[in-house]
Protein backbone atom coordinates (compact mmCIF):
# COMPACT_ATOMS: atom_id res chain seq x y z
CA UNK A 1 0.00 0.00 0.00
CA UNK A 2 2.83 2.39 0.88
CA UNK A 3 4.56 1.56 -2.39
CA UNK A 4 1.37 2.38 -4.34
CA UNK A 5 1.14 5.75 -2.57
CA UNK A 6 4.78 6.68 -3.09
CA UNK A 7 4.77 5.88 -6.81
CA UNK A 8 2.55 8.79 -7.94
CA UNK A 9 4.32 11.17 -5.59
CA UNK A 10 7.66 10.09 -7.06
CA UNK A 11 6.34 10.76 -10.56
CA UNK A 12 5.20 14.22 -9.44
CA UNK A 13 8.68 14.85 -8.03
CA UNK A 14 10.22 13.82 -11.37
CA UNK A 15 7.82 16.17 -13.18
CA UNK A 16 8.93 19.05 -10.96
CA UNK A 17 12.57 18.15 -11.62
CA UNK A 18 11.99 18.20 -15.37
CA UNK A 19 10.19 21.51 -15.01
CA UNK A 20 13.16 22.84 -13.05
CA UNK A 21 15.49 21.88 -15.88
CA UNK A 22 13.57 24.27 -18.14
CA UNK A 23 13.89 27.13 -15.68
CA UNK A 24 16.49 29.86 -15.41
CA UNK A 25 17.78 30.58 -11.90
CA UNK A 26 19.46 33.89 -11.06
CA UNK A 27 22.77 33.96 -9.24
CA UNK A 28 22.55 33.61 -5.46
CA UNK A 29 24.42 36.91 -5.36
CA UNK A 30 21.64 39.55 -5.45
CA UNK A 31 24.10 42.04 -6.95
CA UNK A 32 24.44 39.96 -10.12
CA UNK A 33 22.01 40.71 -12.97
CA UNK A 34 18.81 38.71 -13.34
CA UNK A 35 18.14 37.54 -16.89
CA UNK A 36 15.15 39.08 -18.62
CA UNK A 37 12.72 38.10 -21.35
CA UNK A 38 11.33 40.61 -23.81
CA UNK A 39 7.52 40.82 -23.59
CA UNK A 40 7.51 40.63 -27.41
CA UNK A 41 8.57 36.97 -27.10
CA UNK A 42 5.21 36.33 -25.43
CA UNK A 43 3.34 38.57 -27.89
CA UNK A 44 2.42 40.94 -25.07
CA UNK A 45 1.25 44.36 -26.22
CA UNK A 46 2.91 47.53 -24.92
CA UNK A 47 -0.50 49.19 -24.69
CA UNK A 48 -1.87 46.42 -22.48
CA UNK A 49 1.26 46.40 -20.33
CA UNK A 50 0.79 50.13 -19.77
CA UNK A 51 -2.85 49.52 -18.84
CA UNK A 52 -1.72 46.87 -16.37
CA UNK A 53 0.79 49.27 -14.80
CA UNK A 54 -1.86 52.01 -14.58
CA UNK A 55 -4.18 49.56 -12.86
CA UNK A 56 -1.47 48.53 -10.39
CA UNK A 57 -0.63 52.14 -9.59
CA UNK A 58 -4.30 52.97 -9.11
CA UNK A 59 -4.52 50.03 -6.68
CA UNK A 60 -1.73 51.34 -4.41
CA UNK A 61 0.93 48.89 -5.58
CA UNK A 62 4.60 49.40 -4.75
CA UNK A 63 6.39 46.51 -6.47
CA UNK A 64 5.36 44.11 -9.24
CA UNK A 65 7.19 41.31 -11.08
CA UNK A 66 6.25 38.63 -13.59
CA UNK A 67 8.70 35.77 -14.15
CA UNK A 68 8.40 33.47 -17.17
CA UNK A 69 10.66 30.41 -17.17
CA UNK A 70 12.48 32.10 -14.29
CA UNK A 71 13.33 35.22 -16.28
CA UNK A 72 11.95 38.68 -15.54
CA UNK A 73 9.40 39.73 -18.17
CA UNK A 74 7.84 42.63 -16.29
CA UNK A 75 9.21 44.54 -13.30
CA UNK A 76 7.76 47.81 -12.10
CA UNK A 77 8.07 49.96 -8.99
CA UNK A 78 5.81 52.84 -8.06
CA UNK A 79 6.31 56.20 -6.34
CA UNK A 80 9.53 56.15 -4.30
CA UNK A 81 9.64 52.36 -4.02
CA UNK A 82 12.68 50.72 -5.66
CA UNK A 83 14.20 47.31 -6.29
CA UNK A 84 16.02 47.63 -2.94
CA UNK A 85 12.99 48.70 -0.89
CA UNK A 86 11.94 46.32 1.88
CA UNK A 87 8.30 45.46 2.49
CA UNK A 88 6.31 43.13 4.72
CA UNK A 89 4.81 39.87 3.45
CA UNK A 90 1.93 39.82 5.99
CA UNK A 91 0.22 36.42 5.73
CA UNK A 92 2.15 35.60 2.56
CA UNK A 93 4.92 34.84 5.06
CA UNK A 94 2.85 31.86 6.21
CA UNK A 95 3.90 30.03 3.04
CA UNK A 96 7.56 30.76 3.78
CA UNK A 97 7.12 29.19 7.23
CA UNK A 98 5.41 26.14 5.69
CA UNK A 99 8.47 25.67 3.49
CA UNK A 100 10.79 26.00 6.50
CA UNK A 101 8.76 23.47 8.49
CA UNK A 102 9.13 21.03 5.59
CA UNK A 103 12.91 21.42 5.76
CA UNK A 104 12.87 20.93 9.55
CA UNK A 105 10.80 17.77 9.18
CA UNK A 106 13.09 16.36 6.49
CA UNK A 107 16.06 17.05 8.76
CA UNK A 108 14.40 15.03 11.53
CA UNK A 109 13.96 17.97 13.90
CA UNK A 110 10.19 17.51 14.05
CA UNK A 111 7.20 15.80 12.48
CA UNK A 112 4.11 17.80 11.58
CA UNK A 113 2.12 15.04 13.30
CA UNK A 114 3.85 15.84 16.60
CA UNK A 115 1.70 17.30 19.34
CA UNK A 116 2.21 21.04 19.61
CA UNK A 117 2.67 20.93 23.38
CA UNK A 118 5.77 18.81 22.78
CA UNK A 119 7.45 22.07 21.73
CA UNK A 120 5.41 24.79 23.47
CA UNK A 121 4.80 22.98 26.74
CA UNK A 122 1.46 22.36 28.42
CA UNK A 123 -0.97 25.22 28.90
CA UNK A 124 -0.26 27.17 25.71
CA UNK A 125 -4.04 27.51 25.21
CA UNK A 126 -7.08 27.97 27.47
CA UNK A 127 -8.20 24.41 26.63
CA UNK A 128 -8.33 21.56 29.08
CA UNK A 129 -5.18 19.40 29.09
CA UNK A 130 -7.07 16.68 27.24
CA UNK A 131 -8.30 19.07 24.54
CA UNK A 132 -4.91 20.70 24.08
CA UNK A 133 -3.16 17.34 23.88
CA UNK A 134 -5.03 16.59 20.63
CA UNK A 135 -3.61 19.59 18.71
CA UNK A 136 -0.70 18.87 16.34
CA UNK A 137 1.54 20.96 14.11
CA UNK A 138 -0.46 19.63 11.14
CA UNK A 139 -3.59 21.22 12.62
CA UNK A 140 -1.73 24.53 12.95
CA UNK A 141 -0.58 24.63 9.31
CA UNK A 142 -3.97 23.53 7.94
CA UNK A 143 -6.00 26.02 10.05
CA UNK A 144 -7.87 23.15 11.76
CA UNK A 145 -6.79 23.48 15.41
CA UNK A 146 -10.41 23.84 16.56
CA UNK A 147 -9.39 26.94 18.52
CA UNK A 148 -11.11 30.31 18.39
CA UNK A 149 -10.13 33.73 19.68
CA UNK A 150 -11.62 34.45 23.07
CA UNK A 151 -14.47 36.97 23.03
CA UNK A 152 -12.84 38.80 25.92
CA UNK A 153 -9.74 39.33 23.74
CA UNK A 154 -10.99 39.74 20.20
CA UNK A 155 -7.36 39.84 19.08
CA UNK A 156 -6.60 37.36 16.31
CA UNK A 157 -2.86 37.78 16.94
CA UNK A 158 -2.89 37.42 20.73
CA UNK A 159 -0.60 34.57 21.82
CA UNK A 160 -1.52 34.58 25.50
CA UNK A 161 -3.08 31.22 26.50
CA UNK A 162 -6.30 32.87 27.68
CA UNK A 163 -6.81 34.31 24.17
CA UNK A 164 -7.08 30.88 22.52
CA UNK A 165 -10.19 28.93 23.49
CA UNK A 166 -11.59 25.53 22.52
CA UNK A 167 -14.36 25.58 19.90
CA UNK A 168 -14.31 22.16 18.22
CA UNK A 169 -12.21 18.97 18.12
CA UNK A 170 -9.01 19.49 16.08
CA UNK A 171 -9.43 18.52 12.44
CA UNK A 172 -13.21 19.03 12.37
CA UNK A 173 -13.40 22.77 11.60
CA UNK A 174 -11.43 25.02 9.23
CA UNK A 175 -10.95 28.55 10.55
CA UNK A 176 -8.38 31.09 9.38
CA UNK A 177 -7.02 31.91 12.84
CA UNK A 178 -3.70 33.73 12.96
CA UNK A 179 -2.42 33.07 16.51
CA UNK A 180 -2.03 29.26 16.25
CA UNK A 181 -0.14 29.77 12.98
CA UNK A 182 2.19 32.32 14.58
CA UNK A 183 3.10 29.79 17.22
CA UNK A 184 4.48 27.47 14.54
CA UNK A 185 7.39 29.90 14.50
CA UNK A 186 8.00 29.17 18.18
CA UNK A 187 7.60 25.47 17.44
CA UNK A 188 10.29 25.46 14.77
CA UNK A 189 12.72 27.37 16.98
CA UNK A 190 12.19 24.90 19.82
CA UNK A 191 12.61 21.98 17.43
CA UNK A 192 15.77 23.10 15.59
CA UNK A 193 17.37 24.83 18.56
CA UNK A 194 18.26 28.06 16.76
CA UNK A 195 16.54 31.34 15.91
CA UNK A 196 14.27 31.09 12.85
CA UNK A 197 16.26 33.82 11.08
CA UNK A 198 19.47 31.78 11.39
CA UNK A 199 17.60 28.70 10.17
CA UNK A 200 16.17 30.64 7.21
CA UNK A 201 19.56 32.03 6.24
CA UNK A 202 21.29 28.65 6.54
CA UNK A 203 18.85 26.67 4.43
CA UNK A 204 17.29 29.24 2.07
CA UNK A 205 19.33 32.43 1.77
CA UNK A 206 22.67 30.66 1.40
CA UNK A 207 21.31 28.36 -1.31
CA UNK A 208 18.92 30.61 -3.27
CA UNK A 209 20.00 34.19 -2.57
CA UNK A 210 16.56 34.96 -1.14
CA UNK A 211 17.10 37.48 1.64
CA UNK A 212 14.59 38.33 4.34
CA UNK A 213 14.03 38.75 8.04
CA UNK A 214 11.46 37.55 10.55
CA UNK A 215 10.53 40.30 13.03
CA UNK A 216 7.63 40.11 15.48
CA UNK A 217 6.24 37.11 13.58
CA UNK A 218 6.18 39.03 10.25
CA UNK A 219 8.52 38.32 7.34
CA UNK A 220 10.14 41.25 5.50
CA UNK A 221 12.02 41.29 2.21
CA UNK A 222 12.39 42.87 -1.20
CA UNK A 223 10.12 42.31 -4.19
CA UNK A 224 12.80 40.24 -5.91
CA UNK A 225 13.11 38.10 -2.77
CA UNK A 226 9.42 37.31 -3.13
CA UNK A 227 10.05 36.41 -6.76
CA UNK A 228 12.93 34.10 -5.75
CA UNK A 229 10.63 32.32 -3.30
CA UNK A 230 7.98 31.91 -5.99
CA UNK A 231 10.58 30.53 -8.41
CA UNK A 232 11.85 28.09 -5.77
CA UNK A 233 8.34 26.71 -5.38
CA UNK A 234 7.69 26.71 -9.12
CA UNK A 235 10.66 24.34 -9.31
CA UNK A 236 9.21 22.08 -6.62
CA UNK A 237 11.59 23.20 -3.88
CA UNK A 238 14.68 22.70 -6.05
CA UNK A 239 17.05 25.56 -6.86
CA UNK A 240 19.13 25.08 -9.99
CA UNK A 241 19.38 21.33 -9.40
CA UNK A 242 19.96 21.67 -5.64
CA UNK A 243 17.06 20.25 -3.56
CA UNK A 244 16.32 22.86 -0.88
CA UNK A 245 13.17 21.12 0.37
CA UNK A 246 14.31 17.59 -0.36
CA UNK A 247 10.94 16.00 0.37
CA UNK A 248 8.61 15.60 -2.65
CA UNK A 249 5.88 14.04 -0.49
CA UNK A 250 5.73 17.06 1.81
CA UNK A 251 5.95 19.51 -1.09
CA UNK A 252 3.03 17.79 -2.81
CA UNK A 253 0.95 17.84 0.39
CA UNK A 254 1.86 21.49 1.00
CA UNK A 255 0.60 22.60 -2.42
CA UNK A 256 -2.49 20.38 -2.64
CA UNK A 257 -5.66 20.21 -0.49
CA UNK A 258 -4.54 19.42 3.04
CA UNK A 259 -8.00 18.49 4.33
CA UNK A 260 -11.55 18.12 3.00
CA UNK A 261 -13.03 21.02 4.98
CA UNK A 262 -11.45 23.62 2.68
CA UNK A 263 -9.88 22.13 -0.46
CA UNK A 264 -8.74 25.63 -1.39
CA UNK A 265 -6.04 25.45 1.30
CA UNK A 266 -2.85 23.41 1.57
CA UNK A 267 -0.15 23.81 4.20
CA UNK A 268 -0.38 27.61 4.61
CA UNK A 269 -0.78 28.03 0.82
CA UNK A 270 -3.96 29.02 -1.03
CA UNK A 271 -4.91 26.66 -3.86
CA UNK A 272 -6.89 27.43 -6.98
CA UNK A 273 -9.04 25.02 -8.99
CA UNK A 274 -11.06 23.47 -6.15
CA UNK A 275 -14.77 22.69 -6.39
CA UNK A 276 -15.43 24.91 -3.38
CA UNK A 277 -13.48 26.87 -0.79
CA UNK A 278 -13.80 28.76 2.46
CA UNK A 279 -12.50 32.28 3.02
CA UNK A 280 -11.15 34.00 6.14
CA UNK A 281 -13.82 35.06 8.60
CA UNK A 282 -16.64 32.89 7.24
CA UNK A 283 -17.78 29.27 7.35
CA UNK A 284 -19.69 29.58 4.07
CA UNK A 285 -18.68 27.27 1.23
CA UNK A 286 -18.04 29.35 -1.89
CA UNK A 287 -18.43 27.26 -5.01
CA UNK A 288 -15.57 27.04 -7.49
CA UNK A 289 -12.03 28.38 -7.52
CA UNK A 290 -10.55 30.83 -5.04
CA UNK A 291 -9.59 33.16 -7.93
CA UNK A 292 -11.86 32.30 -10.90
CA UNK A 293 -9.87 34.23 -13.51
CA UNK A 294 -6.56 32.57 -12.56
CA UNK A 295 -5.34 29.17 -13.85
CA UNK A 296 -6.70 26.19 -11.94
CA UNK A 297 -3.26 24.82 -11.04
CA UNK A 298 -2.10 28.05 -9.40
CA UNK A 299 -1.08 28.06 -5.73
CA UNK A 300 -0.48 31.31 -3.94
CA UNK A 301 1.01 32.99 -0.87
CA UNK A 302 -1.47 35.73 0.00
CA UNK A 303 -1.28 38.38 2.70
CA UNK A 304 -3.18 41.28 4.18
CA UNK A 305 -3.29 44.47 2.11
CA UNK A 306 -2.82 42.43 -1.05
CA UNK A 307 0.67 41.01 -0.74
CA UNK A 308 0.78 38.33 -3.46
CA UNK A 309 3.05 35.53 -4.67
CA UNK A 310 1.26 33.53 -7.38
CA UNK A 311 2.89 30.33 -8.69
CA UNK A 312 1.48 28.82 -11.92
CA UNK A 313 3.20 25.57 -13.04
CA UNK A 314 1.14 25.23 -16.24
CA UNK A 315 2.42 28.62 -17.43
CA UNK A 316 5.92 28.32 -15.89
CA UNK A 317 5.11 31.68 -14.33
CA UNK A 318 5.47 33.53 -11.04
CA UNK A 319 3.65 36.80 -10.34
CA UNK A 320 4.50 39.04 -7.36
CA UNK A 321 2.72 42.14 -6.09
CA UNK A 322 3.39 44.10 -2.90
CA UNK A 323 2.02 47.39 -1.65
CA UNK A 324 -0.81 48.96 0.30
CA UNK A 325 -4.35 47.67 0.21
CA UNK A 326 -5.95 47.54 -3.23
CA UNK A 327 -9.34 47.94 -1.58
CA UNK A 328 -10.31 44.31 -1.00
CA UNK A 329 -12.70 43.02 1.65
CA UNK A 330 -10.76 39.99 2.94
CA UNK A 331 -7.54 39.73 4.97
CA UNK A 332 -5.92 37.58 2.31
CA UNK A 333 -8.18 37.55 -0.76
CA UNK A 334 -9.97 40.36 -2.54
CA UNK A 335 -11.61 41.32 -5.82
CA UNK A 336 -8.18 42.69 -6.78
CA UNK A 337 -6.91 39.14 -7.37
CA UNK A 338 -9.58 38.46 -9.97
CA UNK A 339 -9.17 41.83 -11.69
CA UNK A 340 -5.40 41.45 -11.80
CA UNK A 341 -5.54 38.00 -13.39
CA UNK A 342 -8.06 39.16 -15.98
CA UNK A 343 -5.50 41.77 -17.06
CA UNK A 344 -2.54 39.38 -16.98
CA UNK A 345 -4.34 36.84 -19.17
CA UNK A 346 -5.28 39.64 -21.56
CA UNK A 347 -1.73 40.86 -22.19
CA UNK A 348 -1.36 39.05 -25.50
CA UNK A 349 -1.90 41.29 -28.51
CA UNK A 350 -4.20 38.78 -30.17
CA UNK A 351 -6.15 37.73 -27.10
CA UNK A 352 -9.26 39.00 -25.43
CA UNK A 353 -10.52 38.59 -21.92
CA UNK A 354 -12.10 35.20 -21.43
CA UNK A 355 -14.66 34.39 -18.78
CA UNK A 356 -13.54 31.31 -16.88
CA UNK A 357 -16.63 29.59 -15.60
CA UNK A 358 -17.25 27.52 -12.49
CA UNK A 359 -20.54 26.14 -13.73
CA UNK A 360 -21.45 24.63 -17.08
CA UNK A 361 -25.04 25.72 -16.52
CA UNK A 362 -24.41 29.43 -16.98
CA UNK A 363 -22.07 32.15 -18.18
CA UNK A 364 -21.80 35.53 -16.44
CA UNK A 365 -20.21 38.64 -17.94
CA UNK A 366 -18.63 41.05 -17.33
CA UNK A 367 -17.10 39.93 -14.08
CA UNK A 368 -15.90 42.00 -12.24
CA UNK A 369 -18.53 44.63 -13.09
CA UNK A 370 -19.52 48.08 -11.87
CA UNK A 371 -23.12 48.63 -13.00
CA UNK A 372 -24.52 45.25 -13.84
CA UNK A 373 -23.97 41.92 -15.57
CA UNK A 374 -25.60 39.54 -18.01
CA UNK A 375 -26.45 35.93 -17.33
CA UNK A 376 -26.59 33.32 -20.10
CA UNK A 377 -28.31 30.06 -19.18
CA UNK A 378 -29.10 26.77 -20.85
CA UNK A 379 -32.16 25.99 -18.69
CA UNK A 380 -35.18 28.17 -17.83
CA UNK A 381 -34.52 30.22 -14.69
CA UNK A 382 -36.84 30.12 -11.69
CA UNK A 383 -35.06 32.48 -9.33
CA UNK A 384 -31.84 34.53 -9.09
CA UNK A 385 -30.32 35.46 -5.72
CA UNK A 386 -27.27 37.36 -4.48
CA UNK A 387 -25.52 36.26 -1.26
CA UNK A 388 -23.10 38.47 0.61
CA UNK A 389 -19.64 37.62 1.96
CA UNK A 390 -21.20 35.85 4.99
CA UNK A 391 -23.63 33.82 2.92
CA UNK A 392 -26.67 36.00 3.69
CA UNK A 393 -29.20 36.70 0.93
CA UNK A 394 -29.14 40.40 0.04
CA UNK A 395 -31.28 40.33 -3.09
CA UNK A 396 -33.68 37.94 -4.84
CA UNK A 397 -35.71 38.10 -8.03
CA UNK A 398 -38.09 35.37 -9.34
CA UNK A 399 -38.09 34.69 -13.08
CA UNK A 400 -40.43 32.86 -15.41
CA UNK A 401 -39.17 33.16 -18.95
CA UNK A 402 -37.56 31.06 -21.65
CA UNK A 403 -34.94 33.64 -22.60
CA UNK A 404 -31.33 32.41 -22.62
CA UNK A 405 -30.01 35.83 -21.55
CA UNK A 406 -30.94 37.82 -18.44
CA UNK A 407 -29.57 41.30 -17.73
CA UNK A 408 -29.26 42.30 -14.07
CA UNK A 409 -28.37 45.66 -12.57
CA UNK A 410 -26.51 45.63 -9.28
CA UNK A 411 -29.04 46.40 -6.51
CA UNK A 412 -28.45 49.84 -4.97
CA UNK A 413 -27.83 48.40 -1.49
CA UNK A 414 -24.92 46.23 -2.62
CA UNK A 415 -21.55 47.81 -1.91
CA UNK A 416 -18.38 46.98 -3.89
CA UNK A 417 -17.00 43.59 -2.91
CA UNK A 418 -17.39 39.85 -3.28
CA UNK A 419 -20.79 38.17 -3.76
CA UNK A 420 -22.17 34.76 -4.64
CA UNK A 421 -24.73 34.52 -7.45
CA UNK A 422 -27.23 31.70 -6.93
CA UNK A 423 -29.39 30.68 -9.88
CA UNK A 424 -32.27 28.26 -9.37
CA UNK A 425 -33.21 26.67 -12.70
CA UNK A 426 -35.42 23.79 -13.75
CA UNK A 427 -32.68 21.18 -13.48
CA UNK A 428 -30.97 22.32 -10.29
CA UNK A 429 -28.96 25.17 -8.78
CA UNK A 430 -25.85 26.88 -10.15
CA UNK A 431 -23.44 29.21 -8.34
CA UNK A 432 -21.00 31.85 -9.51
CA UNK A 433 -18.69 34.13 -7.53
CA UNK A 434 -19.16 37.77 -8.58
CA UNK A 435 -17.18 40.91 -7.89
CA UNK A 436 -18.76 44.36 -7.83
CA UNK A 437 -16.33 47.22 -8.50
Amino acid sequence: MVRKLLAPLFLIFIAYCLNGQNLYFPSIDPLQPWATMDPDELDWCDEKIDELYDFLEEKNSKGFIILKDGKIVLEKYFDTFTEDSIWYYASAGKSVMAFMLGIAQKNGALSIDDKTNQYLGNGWTACTPEQEDEITIRHQITMTTGLEVAASSGDDDCLDPECMEYFAPPGTRWDYYNAPYRLTQDVIEAAVGINKNFFFRQYITNTTGMNGLWFNYIFYGRTRDMARFGLLNLAGGIWNGNPILNDPDYFYEMTHPSQSLNPGYGYLWWLNGSNFHLLPGTQFQFQGSVIPNAPDDMFAALGKNDQKIYVVPSMNMVVVRCGNSAGGVSPALSSFDNELWAKILDLECTSSSTELENSNAMVVYPNPSRDGFSLEVTDPVIKVSLLDYNGQEVWMQPYNNESSTISIQWPMKTAPGLYLLKVDHQNGIAFKKLVRL
